[in-house]
């Protein structure tokens, strides 16, 4: 199958067969196709979540409108953006860049610079939602790695984001969940989405070619 092959058989899973799990290996490659994808000035400015424990998915199901994937999934991904941007954790990731390529630039100093005068000194909730962008550049890796490696999913916005964050701690790690990952395998049985046609626009009335 082309990759293409493969996004045709991708579909948001409605139904997951909770006795089959994702491999290790697969479930690795997904994983790090999310750490190397873009970010804006590469701050990668969210983490992911992988949840296996049960009892905490069981919670997690309560608050997001109960969708049966969350439980019945192999591992769910949680998305959750950095709350702010702060002189430190731009610091820290200017300085994992020098670390890693050995070496201090101008331009890098002056563009670490741009953003220490301008990123922490915005609002909140205006650094929040730049964040939750970049976590939604990570989810559409994941939705195309999960589809190379015939892995079912199911984007989520469905849930109680303050609630989730309750459940999983995050505002004491400076984080918000933003949404959410199920990975697993399609119940084709129960699954009454799984044998319908993919709808999508037409090419021309979604493409435009200016030259």
């Amino acid at each position: 199958m082309t990759l293409i092959d493969k996004l045709q058989w991708r579909y948001a899973t409605k139904k997951m067969d909770a006795t089959k799990s994702v491999p290790q290996e697969k479930l690795d490659r997904i994983l790090e196709a999310i750490r190397l994808t873009a970010s804006s000035s590469g701050l990668q400015p969210y983490e992911i979540f992988v949840i296996t424990n049960q009892e905490l998915r069981e919670k997690i199901r309560v608050v997001s409108n109960d969708q049966s994937q969350i439980t019945d999934c192999s591992h769910l991904l949680v998305f959750a953006a950095w709350d702010n941007y702060t002189a430190e954790r731009i610091n820290a990731a200017f300085d994992m860049t020098e670390t890693i390529r050995d070496f201090k630039s101008e331009s890098g100093t002056a563009y670490r610079q741009m953003l220490l005068n301008s990123y922490p000194n915005r609002d909140p909730e205006v650094n929040f939602t730049h964040t939750a962008k970049q976590a939604y550049i990570g989810l559409g890796t994941a939705l195309i790695a999960a589809a190379y490696e015939q892995v079912d999913c199911t984007p989520m916005e469905g849930f109680n984001p303050e609630s989730v964050d309750e459940i999983l701690n995050l505002k004491s790690k400076g984080l918000r969940s933003v949404v959410m990952l199920p990975l697993g395998y399609r119940k084709t049985d129960e699954d009454w989405l799984v044998k319908l046609k993919k709808v999508r626009r037409a090419k021309e009335q979604f493409i435009s070619w200016i030259k």
